[in-house]
């Protein structure tokens, strides 16, 4: 309601200045110059309709382009190190296992670098929910921003597939052929073949487990973060470090965003519902539950540990300090009890 007031204020005072400035020119000749309007960015908040659309928008906006970007450069740096390989498609391939972390790992800094600002940079379902238990982020917004992960995700994983599909073609044998096996795995993640679904599981648990906690850490401004805009960077390294070190078993979804949408343009562009069928709807409880739980703990991990604020679950005052009126201020937080400096 303030907002509206405020506008509605503005737009007077606009009129006013305009019938000031038109009553002025008539009287004083054409010697008056008067400010083009895309010279005066004061003017007002909405240039344009589309303006007002992008500004109550800008959040799930932000959270898409976020995850698409993620997911070109991470689906894409698959497509174009394992289609290579293949002496039909490039005599020398183009990149390895290191070169693949790299992709993904600089498709979560870019993603984080141009979502940040306005949204946080979550661009991943299961970031959203852990932070919604453990850091108070908005319920009402975890629906909108999960809708706009996912079709990130889909539009990330449809730009990459009509980047490379004839490329495809020639892996596969023929443009009407798709396989999981031979391509389908590009896209989405699939497990190695001699791993249960306790160790898919736990494989995609422990990764994300680790990348929540490296979230957390970065962003934690009592735990020395990074210098302000370098956020992106400090994720690339943990990626990349997640991804050499525990990205063999299950290819580290660690998003279900990421895999979710792409695994749906393999389903529309001729994969079929195998790509859902494989392993008993491995898509839902390996790279859905394993992210969500997985993110889930290690915010608690941290917290439990680590994170001294108030806005956690962790360190809620309970009823003792509540009734005491002992629970520390902002400015005692993280300060030694007294007497313990000198014992």
């Amino acid at each position: 309601m303030s907002q509206e007031i405020l506008e509605k204020h503005e737009d007077t005072r606009l009129e006013s200045v305009s019938s000031h400035t038109h009553h002025t020119a008539h009287h004083a000749g054409p010697t008056i110059n008067t400010l083009p309007f895309d010279e005066c960015s004061h003017c007002t908040r909405y240039p344009n309709r589309w303006s007002k659309i992008r500004y109550f928008l800008r959040e799930p906006f932000a959270e898409f382009l976020g995850t698409m970007i993620l997911v070109v450069f991470g689906t894409g740096v698959n497509c174009q190190v394992f289609l290579s390989q293949d002496s039909r498609v490039e005599a020398v391939p183009r990149g390895d296992f290191l070169s693949l972390n790299f992709g993904w790992a600089a498709g979560v800094a870019l993603g984080v670098w141009a979502a940040g600002g306005i949204s946080g940079g979550h661009i991943n379902p299961a970031v959203t929910i852990a932070l919604a238990v453990f850091r108070g982020f908005p319920w009402k917004k975890v629906p909108v921003y999960i809708l706009a992960q996912l079709l990130g995700g889909i539009c990330g994983g449809g730009i990459v597939y009509a980047n490379y599909f004839h490329s495809i073609d020639i892996v596969e044998g023929g443009p009407g052929i798709r396989t999981i096996s031979g391509s389908g795995d590009l896209l989405a993640t699939y497990a190695a073949s001699f791993l249960t679904p306790v160790s898919c599981f736990f494989s995609e648990f422990l990764g994300s487990a680790m990348l929540m906690i490296g979230v957390l850490a970065v962003t934690d401004g009592r735990n020395g973060p990074p210098p302000p805009g370098l956020v992106p960077l400090a994720l690339f390294i943990v990626i990349l470090g997640i991804g050499t070190s525990m990205g063999m078993n299950t290819s580290y979804a660690l998003n279900p965003a990421r895999d979710l949408g792409p695994r749906l343009v393999t389903a529309m562009v001729g994969y079929g519902s195998a790509v859902f069928e494989y392993r008993n709807q491995y898509w839902i409880w390996c790279t859905i539950l394993g992210p969500v739980l997985g993110m889930l703990f290690g915010a608690f991990t941290y917290d439990m540990l680590v994170y001294t604020g108030g806005e956690s679950i962790v360190n809620k005052p309970d009823a003792q300090a509540t009734k005491r009126h002992l629970h520390a201020c902002p400015q005692q937080q993280g300060k030694l009890p007294a007497g313990v400096d000198s014992a």
